[in-house]
């Protein structure tokens, strides 16, 4: 038991990373809001089955049903929807993994005031170290970031805002919510309203095929369900500057992934990139 909680995170951090390296798929045959919205409530519909097969609680009270909206729009709604929709505007991968990689630097010195978590001198030390890691690898990448706009920088820090608020959210009144029925809302609230967002806008477009198909399977099995349950797991089990941090290996394993599925290199000075995050997480996890 002690051997799967300690390799949790790094499972974590490889399902999670993966969202950055297979979405390019799902815009081949469908629009991005839409293709988030049916993942969303695909993914709503097969935890709540899951929920009622395990016998769990199937309500929440007042308290835990506003958090988990709350939660939801945050987490599903303003991240995700925001990382999605400013790679599919042009946003380069490498550059919407460093902007949203800095949420940990944004919540650790936010929970300091609003958690009243410690934050060392070691931490602090280890943020910065494997921010830097973070530039080192995606440099290659930014230096080559043809169609970027001013609208996807935007939506990426919408989409930092999102998760940090989530993160800070499911710490401060988050932590007695049913897990399994309380995901289960976050998925629906944000997935309905990404769905009406996508009829509005008349951006509906969705065209099944084998790539459309095993990209929603990856994204509603893999990267919604098991990823968002890991994430919220380690949340209830960690300082919310503590599992932040683990977000500093998203790039740089979103990296390696793209070297092994599409052979994009690695170059000597993402290799320096990757051991220094590596380190920098180190520092803050063993604070």
């Amino acid at each position: 038991m002690k051997k799967i909680v300690g390799a949790a995170p790094w499972i974590f951090i490889l399902i999670w990373s993966s969202g950055f390296v297979v979405a390019k798929y799902g815009f081949e045959d469908a629009d991005s809001l839409f293709f988030l919205a049916i993942r969303l409530i695909l993914a709503a519909f097969i935890l709540f089955v899951l929920t009622a097969a395990l016998r769990q609680p199937l309500t929440l009270s007042r308290a835990d049903l506003r958090a988990s909206l709350a939660i939801g729009i945050a987490l599903h709604g303003f991240y995700l929807a925001g990382v999605w929709y400013a790679i599919e505007l042009g946003a380069p991968a490498g550059l919407s993994s460093v902007i949203t990689s800095m949420q940990p630097i944004v919540v650790s010195l936010l929970a300091v005031r609003l958690l009243s978590e410690p934050l060392t001198r070691r931490q602090v030390t280890g943020l910065i170290f494997g921010l830097l890691g973070v530039f080192l690898v995606v440099l290659p990448k930014l230096s080559k970031a043809e169609g970027f706009t001013t609208e996807s920088l935007l939506f990426l820090f919408l989409a930092l805002a999102g998760s940090t608020v989530a993160t800070l959210l499911q710490k401060k009144i988050g932590h007695s919510i049913p897990l399994l029925i309380g995901t289960t809302y976050q998925f629906a609230i944000a997935g309905v309203g990404l769905l009406l967002i996508s009829i509005v806008r008349g951006r509906t477009r969705f065209e099944l095929t084998h790539t459309s198909f095993w990209t929603m399977a990856w994204a509603v099995l893999v990267t919604s369900i098991a990823a968002v349950l890991l994430l919220l797991w380690l949340l209830n089990r960690g300082s919310a500057a503590k599992v932040s941090s683990l977000l500093y290996l998203v790039p740089p394993m979103a990296v390696l992934q793209a070297f092994i599925l599409f052979g994009e290199t690695v170059t000597p000075l993402g290799v320096i990139g990757i051991v220094m995050t590596a380190l920098g997480v180190a520092l803050v996890i063993r604070s």
